[in-house]
């Protein structure tokens, strides 16, 4: 199979804030049954899930009986309220990745009842197919080879077979160190897993999913998520437990190893989870997928409004099968987009609607926290930019981190951003690290050997 040409990105596909606007991409894309992503509107992009039950074969018939109900749950509200394109989204559980033909069924049972609702009433839609990284089932994990990467990669393959439009995955490459790190508030740590670890497993790891979807005609390479990184900084920075500047600057970090997807020929939509995707939307042009206010049923978060600023899919994060007053969870939560995605389109609809719309939404939430004010249109730009600037993942996250801190000291100087003494401390130690940091990432795979080194496999890094 021919080796897809590996992308450099050198530049920015949308090089002012003015020009990051919902459901507009510069790269659209075509995927699924009749639908476009990033051409003018914004979609619901439903994700679901089981009740709290066991997943075995004794149990089998009714986990497919959840899924049957849910998608015919879904698809009749979306076709009750008339929205004009859906996505669904199967997040494989462990065990379903783990038996792969069990996913592949999943698929199956999910892209028939989506064949059958747009033959009956004409609703583009598509399936993104998320299977677990379950390569860490050892320690240290294994990344390239052993029989967890073994089912994982065949989950990928059977599930492009059995109806995926979209491939997609949450990777944990690097999350062994950063785990560690971010527990200990060492930023050395930080950086090196995000700087050094996780853009190799990434560029490995993509590469091997984008020969998946080349050899099965109309599967897409989605994208993937920092969510194991950025996403558990934010939980912990939410229960007290990190500084809200240090989950903002790894949120910002956190872009270079997302990126590295696209430079192996991901196309979009990024991951829902995946709060950096209007970085990757500002250097690739490629559509993303956001979450925010709508996925309180997953998490909270002090990004509800701002996450949809510059979003082409909307949504839920997941959510379980279960009864609510109303009807199921599921087709709750598909109501609930569908209205959000039908305002953001209304807005677009009228002269500068959009622009304002989006203003309205990250000026709700941009100097409320720190982790918000990473997340604005020009604060987006100033990332971007700072990451293809630079020439390596390493110097990248370096490059990020330290805009990053820059917008953050500049919201303090203005009197927008108000942070706790204790917060202005950690903003200050954050800044001398990055100004500490050696100029070749060798100098601190070494340095930092006798704390990390048994914690990861050299040879799943290429090192």
């Amino acid at each position: 199979m021919m080796k897809q040409k590996v992308r450099k990105y050198s530049t920015l596909a949308i090089p002012d804030s003015e020009g990051l606007l919902y459901g507009v991409s510069p790269n659209p894309l075509a995927c699924g049954l009749g639908l476009t992503i990033g051409a003018g509107m914004v979609f619901p992009e439903v994700n679901f899930t089981l009740p709290a039950m066991n997943i075995e074969r004794g149990t089998w018939t009714e986990v497919v009986d959840h899924y049957e109900e849910m998608a015919a749950q879904i698809l009749r509200r979306a076709v009750s309220l008339g929205v004009p394109g859906i996505v669904l989204e199967f997040e494989l559980l462990p065990p379903m990745t783990d038996n792969p033909e069990w996913g592949a069924e999943i698929t199956a049972v999910l892209k028939s009842h989506l064949k059958a609702c747009y033959e009956k009433h004409h609703l583009p839609s598509a399936l993104r197919v998320t299977p677990t990284d379950i390569r860490d089932q050892q320690k240290p994990p294994l990344m390239r080879t052993g029989e967890p990467w073994q089912r994982l990669k065949r989950s990928l393959e059977l599930c492009a077979e059995a109806g995926a439009d979209i491939l997609s995955i949450e990777s944990i490459g690097g999350k062994e160190v950063h785990d560690q790190a971010l527990m200990y508030g060492d930023f050395s740590g930080i950086v090196f897993a995000l700087g050094v670890l996780a853009p190799r497993d990434m560029s490995w790891l993509w590469a091997q999913i984008g020969s998946i979807c080349a050899a099965h005609p109309g599967v897409v390479s989605g994208g993937d998520s920092a969510c194991g990184f950025a996403n558990t900084a934010m939980q912990l920075a939410h229960q007290k437990m990190l500084p809200e500047v240090l989950a903002a600057v790894v949120r910002a970090m956190s872009a270079v190893r997302s990126l590295s997807a696209f430079e192996q020929g991901a196309v979009g939509p990024s991951k829902d989870c995946a709060y950096e995707g209007p970085v990757i939307k500002a250097i690739t042009g490629c559509p993303i997928s956001m979450e925010g206010k709508s996925a309180s049923c997953a998490h909270f978060s002090p990004l509800g409004n701002i996450a949809a600023a510059m979003c082409d899919l909307w949504s839920n994060e997941s959510v379980q099968n279960v009864r609510l007053l109303s009807g199921n969870a599921p087709e709750v939560y598909t109501e609930l987009l569908a209205y959000d995605c039908r305002l953001m389109n209304i807005a677009a609809a009228s002269q500068g609607g959009a622009l304002q719309m989006r203003n309205w939404m990250i000026a709700s939430d941009e100097w409320l926290s720190p982790q918000a004010a990473v997340l604005s249109a020009d604060a987006t730009i100033r990332i971007a930019s700072a990451i293809v600037a630079a020439d390596t993942p390493y110097h990248r996250v370096i490059a990020a981190g330290r805009a990053a801190v820059e917008l953050l000291k500049d919201g303090v100087a203005l009197e927008k951003l108000h942070l706790s003494r204790k917060e202005q401390e950690w903003l200050t130690r954050i800044d001398d690290a990055l100004g500490a940091f050696p100029a070749d990432e060798k100098a601190l795979t070494i340095e930092l050997e006798s704390q990390y080194g048994n914690l990861y496999d050299k040879a799943s890094y290429g090192l």
